[in-house]
């Protein structure tokens, strides 16, 4: 870390070819003729493994949305100064904001902060349910769209460094995971709520999160 730090690179992952070129995000176009590598990229498995797990992810963030009072959702949550509306409209958006970075070309600090901004009205159990579920739509039309253009464009974000789109909705996919999950336990043990229908095993498969919740 010292040597990337030394070399000015603060984003991961990243790759230094001989000493000298360096590729940071996952960036095939880029990383496949520098490394010399005789592969071609196929992204309609990817497309359609994304598109399943939003659906899933999404739906379930949702219908635990729609298990809380108002009160609940306006009570800070223990593990960061945030409300729970917070927390749940988050695991929405990030999705959002990461999709719409193949038209906006970013998914910059700015970009998730006006993205907060144009939320504030967000805050009733019925208008995140109704948000969650346009962004699950839109983004799973966007995953069947076939635009390889969209899907393979690069923009810088926040979180992966420079990385596709494509690639930053897999980020973001964990991310919002870890988050969903995170509320599961809060409802669990905070505030002794059965869940109601919640994501499985096999909706949560394949999606690395990280081992510690909070």
């Amino acid at each position: 870390m010292e040597h990337l730090r030394s070399r000015g690179i603060k984003s991961l992952p990243v790759t230094i070819i001989d000493d000298t070129e360096v590729i940071i995000g996952y960036y095939p176009k880029k990383l496949i003729p520098a490394l010399r590598l005789d592969v071609s990229v196929d992204l309609s498995g990817k497309t359609a493994w994304l598109a399943e797990k939003y659906d899933a992810i999404i739906s379930a963030a949702v219908r635990a949305n729609n298990q809380f009072s108002q009160e609940q959702l306006d009570t800070i949550v223990p593990w960061r100064p945030w409300s729970l509306r917070d927390t749940v409209v988050h695991i929405l958006a990030f999705p959002e904001i990461a999709y719409l970075s193949h038209e906006v070309g970013s998914m910059s600090w700015d970009d998730m902060q006006a993205q907060d901004k144009r939320l504030e009205g967000v805050t009733t159990a019925p208008q995140i349910a109704e948000y969650g579920l346009k962004v699950r739509d839109d983004i799973i039309a966007f995953l069947d769209s076939n635009n390889t253009e969209g899907f393979e464009r690069v923009v810088p974000a926040h979180y992966g460094g420079e990385v596709t789109v494509l690639e930053l909705l897999n980020i973001v996919l964990s991310h919002s995971t870890h988050h969903l999950k995170q509320v599961y336990h809060y409802m669990t043990t905070d505030l002794s709520m059965t869940l109601d229908n919640p994501a499985t095993d096999a909706d949560l498969d394949g999606i690395q999160t990280p081992d510690a919740l909070i």
